[in-house]
Formats: C-alpha cells, structure tokens, sequence
C-alpha cells in the first residue's frame, strides 16, 4: 500500500487539469476513474467537437450562491490562462461563434488523448475502472477504499462532478464523501436541459425548429428571457434558446412554482411588420383556407395551435381583417407552453448546486474545514452558461489546487 502525495478521485476535465499541473509541480500523483476511460464528458462536449472554454469570460456567465468565490477563482486565470496550459500539451484552438473556442482539429478525442499522454509524461498513474467505497481521514493521512485495493495520501482532490448525466459517469458519490467530512451542500438541479410539458399540442409539433425568442414567466410574473432555436418535442420542447433558460426554470420548479412560457416565433419581425406582411398577402375573395393560407409564412404543424390561441375566428382567407390578423399576429409572437418538469439530470449537462464554496478557500481549492482536502470542477457550487464556460470553470480550479501544493 504505497503512500501517495495526491490522490484525485475523477479523471474529467477538473481532475486531469490538476493531476497535471500539480504533478509538473512535484507531486506524486494517482488519478482514479470509476469509468473504462477518462474524459467521457469531454468526448461527448460540442457534439463531439468539444467546446473547450470561451474567449471572453465574464463573471456574469457564471453562477452560485456565492459570487465573491467565483470572482476570486477566475481572477487572474481567464482564457489566456487556458489557452497557454493547451499549448504547453500540443493542443491548439480556434474560435467558433459567440467566443467558442474548440480544439483545432475539431475533434474532442484529440483534447482527451493530448490531456492522457501529458499526464502519463509527467508521472501520473491513472487507474481506470476503480470506484471509491469509502474514505477516511486519520493522523494527517487519508485511507481511501477502492474497488481496486486500500490507496493512501496525503492530500485528496474530490473533481467527482455532479449528477448531471449519470450515463456518462455522473454521481452523488463526490457529495456523500465531502459531507461525511463535514461540508455542506446547496441544492441540486438540473441545468442546460431539456423542459417538459403535458401540452398535448407539441406532440404534434414535434421536430419543428424555429429561431426564435423564450420568455419565461414565473406565478405570472416575467423572470427572463432568451434568444436562439425552439425546438418542439413529444415530450416539450428543447433547443439552444431552451437551454439557457432551463436554470431558472429548474429552479423556479424546485419552488413548486407555476412556469410558462411565452414564445415569439418571429422575433425578427416586430408586431406591426408581421401585421403589414399579413394584410399585404390577402387577396379579396379568396375562398382559400386559413390554415393553408398561413402555410406561406409558418410551419404547418405550428398553425393549428396558432389558430386555436389566437381564437381568430376567419376559416378562409376572405374572412380575414385587421382584427382577426391582430390576433394572429399576438399568437405567433406570444404562444404558450406551460412547463411541468425538465428531463432531469440524465438530460442535462451540468447541475446547479453542490459544495458550499464559503468553505472552499478560491486561492487554492482547499477544504477550509478540512487540511489538505481539495475540490475541483462541477462537484462546487458553481455552474456555468453553455459555450466553454463550465469547462472553463473545471480547467482554472485544477490548476487552482497546485499553487499551494509545493
């Protein structure tokens, strides 16, 4: 039973930032993954493509209960920061839409591949297959059980993640350990996924795709709103815009809260250009009905449910007038969809919640409860917008856990 420096319990994005920085700063390092492989996140992240970070990070892109903890992390390790730590392993990157950054090869394997050989180059032992069972901490050291024999160390790094897509790994495990040894946890709910909704109508719409625009309201009352692809489904509805509401939304539904959705399927039009092109396109005495009518400007599974909140009472395209379009106009750009859930952690790609960051110290990613006990990556009270955020996140906390270790 060898004594290691450092034991880091995740090989993710956080757990090999750090298993590789740290071990470059001297430390004896192992790293233990419960899955056949390391990164799995990473693998998947982009479609594959791997959205590696962004080039421009704000403090706004992030969130938690504890915005002076994000601060102090991020200061002094934005993207540059990033960008050297990729290049120092032969990883060059390029920038994609909104300051996504991805590897150059567009391919997520590379990232991991490029993260493996560098951490085997300095030293790493990485155990694969190997779940952690329990672990305690005794006379400066900690005794760690694994499915793969008894691990001591001196100093520990939970970069577990969360519970977000339990098929790729995701688990409470990094949780029940932190608490056992005295941590407290902010609620968890799914984030960056996808809504539910027991309307019958988008069943009907499923696999239609707009760019449009979300607003959500809470109770009655406007929260938020963002912009980018609705896309219906035969359980609700998901797409970019989708996503980056769904923190609110999971959270708001945590609260038992009532939440619905107000869907402009043309933002780009505003009310009275929509009015103008509608009333420019009828032509008098035309028996042609309203249903196919509309067909010239919008999807055809969308219209039923457009006629039926709009309650436009015209059937063909003669009966039409200024009011009756007025109403159409207000239902394609306030449709309603009432949410009742999301698709859980299983769809999401992180989680809100997790270690209290007031008792994590954000020089240095250690357990202020706890002596030589680091934390890295999602297992913390801090997630991130879609497009690199949340790996940004993981990547400036391994390096974080370093500084101090030497």
């Amino acid at each position: 039973m060898n004594n290691e420096n450092m034991i880091i319990i995740g090989a993710g994005a956080a757990g090999l930032c750090a298993a590789i920085t740290s071990a470059r700063a001297g430390q004896s390092v192992v790293l233990l993954e419960q899955n056949n492989k390391i990164g799995k996140k990473i693998l998947v992240s982009g479609n594959g493509k791997c959205n590696i970070d962004n080039k421009y990070i704000n403090l706004n892109r992030f969130h938690g209960q504890n915005p002076n903890f994000i601060e102090e992390v991020l200061e002094g390790y934005g993207f540059k920061a990033v960008e050297k730590f990729f290049t120092s392993i032969g990883l060059e990157l390029v920038e994609g839409k909104e300051g996504k950054m991805f590897p150059m090869s567009l391919q997520a394997s590379s990232v991991v591949e490029l993260l493996e050989y560098e951490a085997k180059r300095v030293g790493v032992q990485i155990i694969c297959d190997c779940t952690v069972t329990s672990i305690e901490r005794k006379n400066n050291t900690f005794t760690v059980e694994t499915s793969q024999g008894t691990k001591t160390c001196e100093k520990l790094l939970l970069a577990s993640g969360s519970l977000a897509a339990p098929q790729l790994g995701g688990s409470n495990s990094g949780y029940a350990f932190a608490t056992k040894m005295g941590h407290t946890l902010i609620p968890r709910h799914p984030s960056l996924v996808q809504l539910c909704s027991e309307e019958n109508w988008v069943k009907a719409c499923a696999g239609v795709k707009v760019a449009g625009l979300a607003q959500l309201y809470a109770n009655g009352e406007y929260i938020t709103e963002k912009k980018g692809d609705l896309l219906f489904t035969n359980y609700g509805i998901s797409g970019l815009a989708i996503l980056d509401l769904s923190r609110e939304v999971s959270t708001r539904l945590a609260n038992f809260d009532y939440c619905e959705l107000s869907l402009d399927l043309m933002p780009e039009l505003s009310k009275e250009k929509l009015t103008n092109l509608l009333l420019k396109r009828i032509k008098e005495g035309s028996e042609k009905p309203l249903t196919l009518w509309l067909q010239g400007v919008i999807n055809k599974k969308l219209i039923h449910i457009i006629v039926e909140q709009s309650k436009c009472k015209a059937k063909t395209e003669k009966e039409l007038n200024r009011k009756e379009i007025n109403k159409l106009v207000h239902a394609i750009k306030n449709l309603k969809l009432s949410i009742n859930d999301t698709k859980g952690f299983q769809g999401a790609e992180v989680a809100t919640g997790g270690i209290n960051t007031k008792e994590v110290n954000p020089q240095t990613m250690e357990s202020k409860l706890v002596s030589n006990l680091f934390f890295a990556g999602e297992i913390l009270d801090v997630d991130g917008d879609r497009g690199g955020f949340n790996f940004h996140f993981a990547w400036v906390t391994g390096m974080r856990v370093n500084k101090l270790l030497h």
